[in-house]
């Protein structure tokens, strides 16, 4: 098992360029499963999220290449990916092993498109992050409103449709807000429906969005998307498309905030300013300085960091991915800041460790008070879920001394070759064996 060792303490200066979203390209890779003739995808990035979910889709009968390539990123930054090409081979496989579901949530995300273009789907009930309770409730509500049938059984959850699955109104709202992977599940189910499906209260992030589009290639008859009403009128077949995968909003917002925290000044490339409206507002409360320019985002920060306060929201809101790292860099302001996490109440595994690091943060049930410190200090810390792995580099990276983050493979679920894009602008991070780091 791997941990990062980070000596803190240096300003960031210089280019990257930001991968294609996990979030978005776990849904889409999914929903190749309907496409007839193959499908080829720009801007996947290489994550072990990624790698899981064409495994999965590999042993649903897809045909799954990815092709070499020579471009280096912007800034001296890692080698970039080439395309992803996707092509259905074989529709007689209809189960989703838990030996990969358990790894990752958005498996899920193949639960619609299987039942839709072959009738039926066993998907074992799935794993991801400890951040909170997320049924997939939400999901298997919307499919059954659309005609399918399910049931629970060693784990798996089986759905069955007799015939074609049937258009219709319903509402797509949980207790925690919209739901993004059930309204993308959903819609995927209602582009091969009989008729007209209306989605009400559907999530409106730009992940969803960018579904929307890559279906519409393929022959979807899609509207609203990226509005809380999704009109869908069902086709009879879709076909492989090319389609390039949005930029990551939440690596984005991550280094936005490595800028921030280590007084550095950064240009991210192949950026959506739009897609982080929420973020840019706090952090530029807080006091960095943010410059928008043709698809790059210039970020830099003054020493003197002012507190906020904060809540996690739906989309255009501020996201709850990137929650931990904003309490990183708020460890440090001067004065008193204020976070409440409204999507995943639980979701505080990371204000422990970064406590043992020097921070004053304090939990009151699904809110976390934060008082500034002058310094943070390198510790050893464990990473508990994929964004708290991001806190705890970005609280690392400036650091006295130096820090060991264990349990690193959760950041590499998210985060594609982190390590080598922060080290080309600066940080000293070396990745070594947990024997190794013990050492």
């Amino acid at each position: 098992m791997d941990s990062l060792l980070i000596r803190g303490g240096t300003r960031l200066k210089g280019k990257i360029e930001i991968s294609g979203s996990k979030n978005s390209a776990l849904p889409i890779v999914a929903a190749c499963l309907m496409a007839e003739g193959k499908t080829t995808l720009q801007g996947v990035p290489r994550l072990s999220d990624i790698d899981s979910m064409t495994k999965l889709i590999g042993e649903l009968g897809c045909h799954v290449y990815r092709h070499d390539s020579t471009r280096e990123a912007v800034g001296g930054g890692p080698q970039l990916n080439g395309p992803l090409d996707i092509e259905v081979t074989d529709e007689k496989q209809i189960e989703a092993r838990y030996d990969i579901v358990k790894t990752m949530r958005a498996s899920i995300c193949v639960l619609g498109p299987m039942l839709a273009k072959r009738g039926k789907a066993i998907v074992s009930i799935p794993g991801g992050c400890a951040i909170g309770d997320r049924p997939v409730d939400l999901h298997v509500r919307g499919l059954m409103k659309l005609g399918a049938e399910f049931r629970t059984e060693g784990g798996n959850i089986i759905g069955e449709v007799k015939g074609r699955l049937k258009g219709c109104q319903m509402y797509l709202g949980g207790a925690q807000g919209p739901t993004v992977l059930g309204t993308i599940n959903v819609m995927c189910a209602a582009a091969l429906a009989e008729g007209e499906t209306v989605l009400v209260g559907a999530a409106c992030e730009p992940e969803v969005l960018d579904c929307a589009e890559m279906l519409i290639k393929m022959g979807a008859k899609i509207k609203g998307h990226g509005t809380p009403e999704i009109r869908i009128e069902g086709v009879e077949r879709l076909k492989g498309v090319e389609h390039r995968i949005i930029p990551d909003r939440i690596e984005c917002g991550t280094f936005m905030i490595a800028a921030a925290i280590t007084n550095g000044e950064l240009e991210l490339k192949n950026c959506n300013a739009d897609h982080l409206i929420a973020v840019s507002d706090r952090l530029e409360e807080v006091g960095v300085k943010i410059k928008r320019e043709n698809g790059t985002l210039f970020v830099s920060s003054s020493r003197r960091l002012n507190p906020v306060e904060m809540t996690t929201q739906p989309y255009p809101g501020f996201p709850t991915d990137l929650q931990a790292q904003l309490m990183a860099l708020l460890c440090l302001g001067d004065g008193m800041s204020v976070i409440t996490e409204r999507i995943f109440p639980d979701r505080f595994l990371h204000v422990g460790e970064l406590n043992r690091m020097g921070g004053r943060i304090r939990k009151e049930g699904a809110t976390a008070v934060i008082q500034g410190v002058r310094e943070l200090q390198g510790a050893t810390v464990m990473a508990s879920d994929l964004r708290a792995s991001a806190a705890l580099v970005l609280a690392a990276l400036v650091a006295k001394g130096t820090t060991r983050i264990d349990r690193v493979y959760h950041i590499d679920r998210g985060y594609e070759k982190i390590e080598q894009k922060l080290n080309a602008v600066g940080a000293q991070i070396e990745r070594v064996k947990e024997k190794s780091a013990a050492a």
